[in-house]
C-alpha cells in the first residue's frame, strides 16, 4: 500500500507534511494543557516538563504514523 502525501501550499511555498503534523500536534497539545493542569498531571512526575515534552512527541508520532 502506498501513501500519497499532499504538500501544504501556503503563499506559493510548499510545506512538507511533517511540518503540518508538528503544528497540529502543537495546537492539540496547547489545547490539552489546561485539562492536564486540572487533573494534576504535573504532580505525577518528578520532571513535569520532560513528561509534557514526551506527551507532545507521542502525539506528533501518532499523527505522523496514522496520517
Amino acid at each position: 500500500m502506498m501513501n500519497t502525501y499532499r504538500d501544504l501550499v501556503f503563499g506559493g511555498v510548499l510545506i512538507a507534511p511533517i511540518v503540518s503534523y508538528a503544528a497540529i500536534a502543537l495546537i492539540a497539545f496547547l489545547m490539552l494543557r489546561p485539562v492536564l493542569r486540572l487533573i494534576g498531571f504535573a504532580e505525577c512526575f518528578s520532571n513535569p516538563s520532560l513528561a509534557e515534552l514526551s506527551l507532545y512527541v507521542a502525539m506528533f508520532g501518532l499523527l505522523a504514523l496514522f496520517f
